[in-house]
């Protein structure tokens, strides 16, 4: 059904030329200047997460036969690091982002 309208007219939008939304102002498509994180941020992030992921690992495929309790009180370790490791990469954006 390409070239329909929405009244079925067969009046679709590149029958018409242009988009509805379409104002004829010139857009800006340029993306937003976003900082990105420094060369240490993104390896402390990289870090923490390999910590993680390590640590679910090792919790249930070797500690698990020892301790579950162990192994879940591990697991609630690794749970924590995400947010902290989200929050120290989004760390240089939101610097710049506060007004004086």
């Amino acid at each position: 059904m390409t070239g329909v309208g929405r009244d079925g007219d067969g009046a679709g939008n590149e029958e018409r030329g242009r988009d509805e939304r379409d104002t004829g102002e010139p857009r800006d498509t340029r993306e937003p200047r976003v900082p990105l994180p420094r060369r240490g941020d993104r390896r402390l992030y990289f870090v923490l997460m390999t910590v993680c992921i390590g640590l679910f690992v090792v919790a249930w495929a070797v500690v698990r036969r020892y301790s579950v309790v162990a192994a879940v009180v591990m697991s609630a370790v690794a749970l924590v690091i995400p947010p902290f490791a989200a929050i120290v990469a989004n760390g240089a954006s939101s610097a710049t982002r506060r007004r004086p």
